[in-house]
């Protein structure tokens, strides 16, 4: 979550659109279209509001996000069947190499302890868990969100990183308004903004990726 308040986010969208006194375009309708953007950031950029939480597992092999998420990031580890106890960590496998490795994995004996998980991002709120869970067992999962619409007295729900890509959007939706205001051009304009903001902030995130430059197999000793 952010530190910048949603009514600063609004009044530096109003000074762009020269109405400090929300006539043309009232604060409950800009701060609308700032939790729209924040949700539309989400849509093109599923790690911009991401939550880390230790879930309880469903019986068998299929698994779906909690509540409004809506595409996994990762599975971290065990943790326990407590919730809190962290334990073995977890490796993604790719589906046909499991596939053909153990044919009925979907069927095998039930565990609390997870080793693998397999995942699609053709579905994204859903990921399958080797070997099938017992029901009882915890992971820890980070997974991208929707995020929470905020109040003009709270805080932006995104990073502070995103208040120029959110009030791009919302002077987009100000000036695609169907009154006589209306201008096509600078909401044009506005929207591109606001996509070359949000694709840019994954293009660097891409290119500082610790992980890039970390050896495929790492010589490691344990302690």
């Amino acid at each position: 979550m952010g530190t910048i308040t949603a009514a600063s986010v609004i009044d530096k969208a109003q000074t762009v659109l020269q109405d400090a006194t929300g006539v043309r375009w009232p604060d409950a309708e800009l701060l609308g279209w700032l939790n729209d953007g924040q949700r539309d950031v989400v849509l093109f950029k599923p790690n911009a509001y991401v939550r880390n939480e230790s879930v309880l597992l469903a019986q068998g092999t299929k698994q779906s996000l909690p509540s409004g998420g809506v595409q996994l990031v990762n599975v971290v580890r065990n943790m326990g069947t407590t919730g809190n106890t962290p334990g073995r960590a977890v490796r993604i496998v790719k589906q046909e190499m499991l596939d053909a490795r153990v044919p009925n994995w979907h069927a095998t004996t039930n565990d609390a302890e997870v080793q693998h998980f397999v995942y699609s991002p053709l579905d994204p709120k859903t990921f399958y868990v080797y070997p099938p869970n017992t029901g009882t067992g915890y992971v820890e999962i980070a997974f991208g969100a929707e995020p929470p619409d905020t109040s003009l007295g709270g805080n932006i729900s995104l990073d502070n990183i995103m208040q120029t890509a959110l009030i791009d959007y919302m002077l987009y939706r100000a000036f695609s308004k169907d009154t006589e205001f209306a201008d096509s051009a600078r909401s044009t304009a506005h929207y591109n903004a606001f996509l070359a903001a949000v694709s840019g902030k994954s293009s660097s995130e891409m290119g500082a990726n610790p992980n890039v430059q970390a050896p495929a197999n790492p010589r490691i000793t344990t302690q």
